[in-house]
């Protein structure tokens, strides 16, 4: 329907209009849902990317509108490339444990038809299009924070039968605030997921960090590993799923211990946030501006030179694709707003 010369036009006239100068700009391939009225234009390279989007997203914005698109998603052809490399060693990695559990055989298949409809996949509508088996028995306990990638993970592991009930670590409203909570019980109800917390005493991490000498982030993560670890071993339950971003490749699925699992199912999906993002909204789940927790909120205010090893996260996930370096930028700018 859409030609790579007319978007071009396009696009250079709202350059103009809009007062941007302008530059030459190379589209690689153009996709177009019907169904869907969604338009992918992926660029040769990063910099053609941003001259279609524009400052602050004016122009991909006055493009959708001019050509009354439900959305457009632009991307650039090397980091189609990169995704599709850590696809590829997701489908290596899953095709190794050669395992019977239904919903690691559904993973891999919708790795493998993520692969084969690369630019234009989408969640929500794959998982309205396709009926996956479920498992009989629980195969995975999914790690619930009420936040967007563990919210993600809960819906993906539910979608592809896992058959999972979601477990919360709560040690109190200073790391799991109320909002938090209702998400939780909000989604659980929704996709009919059983769930439960898991009381904790988080003192010991909370007094580290208001010595100054240590960040929350990484004991707080081990601590809540461990206990998701060994609820799931008295349960028997052979599969742990965390919305961890960044553990790609031949990490984003290892042995634990006797035969228990460790997924980072976005991570295994090279899933971005956008993509994340999109999934979730249908569920009307409250989105937190800002990174981390309250406690987090507080070793910043109290500690500024803590916020440098938050910062190190952010860039750990925009250099791993999971972050768009704009979305990167205003976590980062949430900092010095404390």
């Amino acid at each position: 329907m859409y030609t790579k010369e007319f978007i071009l036009k396009e696009v250079n006239t709202i350059r103009d209009e809009i007062g941007h100068d302008k530059v030459n700009i190379f589209i690689e391939e153009l996709y177009f849902n019907e169904t869907t009225n969604e338009l992918w234009i992926i660029t040769e390279d990063r910099p053609d990317k941003s001259a279609i989007i524009g400052k602050g997203g004016w122009v991909v914005g006055k493009l959708r509108e001019k050509l009354g698109l439900e959305s457009i998603h632009v991307e650039s052809y090397g980091d189609f490339l990169n995704k599709n490399y850590k696809l590829k060693l997701s489908k290596k990695t899953i095709n190794n444990l050669n395992s019977d559990l239904i919903g690691l055989k559904n993973l891999q298949q919708a790795i493998e038809d993520k692969l084969a409809n690369i630019y234009s996949f989408n969640f929500e509508n794959y998982l309205n299009e396709n009926e996956f088996e479920k498992a009989q028995n629980t195969e995975a306990v999914v790690a619930l924070s009420g936040g967007i990638d563990s919210s993600f993970s809960l819906i993906l592991a539910k979608k592809l039968g896992f058959n999972p009930i979601a477990v919360t670590v709560d040690p109190g409203t200073i790391i799991l605030p109320k909002q938090f909570k209702n998400n939780i019980e909000k989604l659980c109800s929704a996709l009919y997921v059983s769930h439960e917390y898991i009381k904790t005493d988080y003192s010991d991490v909370v007094e580290e960090s208001f010595t100054g000498n240590v960040h929350p982030c990484g004991r707080c993560s081990k601590n809540t590993g461990e206990l998701v670890k060994e609820y799931a071993k008295s349960k028997e339950i052979p599969i742990i799923i965390f919305g961890d971003m960044l553990a790609t490749g031949s990490q984003c699925i290892n042995l634990q211990e006797d035969s228990l699992y460790r997924l980072n199912l976005p991570a295994s999906l090279s899933t971005g946030k956008q993509e994340i993002k999109s999934l979730i909204r249908k569920y009307d789940l409250s989105t937190f501006k800002g990174f981390g927790c309250p406690l987090l909120y507080e070793v910043h205010r109290k500690f500024p030179h803590m916020k440098k090893f938050s910062i190190q996260r952010i860039l750990r996930e925009t250099r791993s694709g999971a972050l768009e370096p704009g979305e990167a930028l205003d976590l980062i700018w949430s900092f010095y707003k404390i």
